[in-house]
């Protein structure tokens, strides 16, 4: 499959929240979706993003964007995941398939104690509010993360 590139028309996805009901991307035209990919539901690093995402909600709100953060964990991984780390202002969307992640190319080879797996390789894509690509932050690092693409996102205005 070949690699999502900036411009591009993002791929179409419905999939389940941690509240059991479905978002769409096409449920969100006309705003900016901040899509996240990460590993696993309260892992440190992934604890962390999510957590940094939510201190930063109500920016990302006034600048018109949503945020949803996709793992291939469950509906109910999810459900105390958020509850655990008081997670608001963003949607945890569980893709227990892999067919969203697949579709956006971050499931990659990883090294895990030695041994190759395929895992979420972090990656942030930002969509404009036509439904197009408009930056990828592959390979993410936690920190000053959130804050990148927020002043990313207040840059489309």
């Amino acid at each position: 499959m070949a690699e999502i590139q900036v411009g591009q028309v993002a791929p179409e996805f419905t999939l389940p929240t941690q509240t059991g009901d479905t978002v769409s991307l096409a449920d969100c035209k006309g705003k900016i979706v901040v899509l996240y990919f990460y590993p696993k539901d309260d892992t440190p690093g992934c604890t962390l993003e999510a957590k940094t995402f939510c201190s930063l909600a109500q920016e990302f709100e006034r600048a018109g964007a949503v945020i949803l953060g996709v793992s291939r964990d469950t509906v109910a991984s999810h459900q105390k995941f958020a509850a655990k780390h008081e997670l608001s202002g963003l949607t945890l969307l569980a893709d227990t398939t892999s067919a969203v992640c697949d579709a956006y190319g971050v499931v990659k080879e990883k090294n895990m104690f030695g041994k190759k797996v395929l895992g979420i390789e972090r990656t942030t894509f930002v969509i404009d509010r036509d439904g197009r690509i408009a930056k990828i932050y592959p390979k993410v690092k936690v920190d000053g993360h959130a804050e990148a693409v927020l002043a990313f996102v207040q840059s489309m205005e």
